[in-house]
C-alpha cells in the first residue's frame, strides 16, 4: 500500500512539472493573432516582421499605475526610436470597450496604438496577469525575449521620483547587442489585476 501512495505521489509530481515546463514553453512565443486598435487599425504579428522587436504595454482604463508608467514608456520609446524598435500596447480587460479606450487614449495622450484583445488571446498567451507590464518579441521567431516592468519607480503604494533600475532600457540594449536577459534579474511587474476569463 505504502509504494502505490509512493507511486501516486511521484506521479502527481512529474505531471505537476511536466505541466509547469509545457506552460513555460508556451509563454516563450507568442502566437499569431489579429487585432483592432482603437485608431481603427488591424494588427498582426506578420504586420511587424521587418521591426527588430516589438514591445507591448498592457493598458487598463482607470488603472493609475498603467497611466502613471507612460511617461517611463515613452522615454524609452524615444531613446530608441532610430533603432526600428515598435511599441503598442494592448487592452484585455473584459469591461474596457473600444469607445471607453478611446477616451483614456485621449484623456491621457497615450499616442501609440491600443489593441483590443478580444477573447483575451494575447494576454492568455503570454500568461499576462496585471497591466504597465511589457514584453518585448523578436517578431520573427515570435519569442518572448523579455517580461516584466518598465523600470522600478512604482509600488502599489509608493512612487519614486527618479528609477534606480531601468528593466526594459536594459533588455533592449542587451538584445540590441545580441545578448540575452536573464528573465531571473527581473522582478514582477506591479499594475491592476486583469481577470483572465
Amino acid at each position: 500500500m505504502k509504494f502505490l501512495a509512493k507511486l501516486l505521489i511521484a506521479g502527481v509530481f512529474s505531471a505537476i512539472a511536466q505541466l509547469s515546463m509545457a506552460a513555460d514553453d508556451w509563454l516563450k512565443s507568442v502566437p499569431e493573432f489579429s487585432l483592432d486598435d482603437h485608431l481603427g487599425q488591424v494588427h498582426s504579428l506578420d504586420h511587424y516582421q521587418d521591426s527588430r522587436f516589438v514591445v507591448f504595454y498592457v493598458q487598463g482604463n482607470g488603472c493609475p499605475i498603467a497611466r502613471i508608467a507612460l511617461p517611463s514608456l515613452r522615454e524609452v520609446r524615444a531613446e530608441f526610436a532610430d533603432r526600428n524598435i515598435d511599441f503598442i500596447a494592448f487592452n484585455a480587460n473584459i469591461q474596457d470597450s473600444m469607445a471607453a479606450i478611446r477616451r483614456e487614449a485621449e484623456e491621457f495622450n497615450i499616442d501609440f496604438p491600443i489593441m483590443k484583445d478580444e477573447g483575451q488571446q494575447l494576454a492568455k498567451a503570454l500568461g499576462v496577469e496585471r497591466t504597465a507590464e511589457v514584453f518585448v518579441v523578436d517578431p520573427r521567431s515570435r519569442e518572448v525575449l523579455f517580461r516584466g516592468p518598465i523600470n522600478d519607480k512604482l509600488g502599489y503604494e509608493t512612487q519614486r521620483n527618479q528609477a534606480s533600475e531601468h528593466y526594459l532600457k536594459n533588455a533592449l540594449d542587451t538584445l540590441l547587442a545580441g545578448g540575452t536577459v536573464d528573465s531571473d534579474d527581473i522582478p514582477e511587474s506591479k499594475g491592476c489585476l486583469i481577470a483572465i476569463f
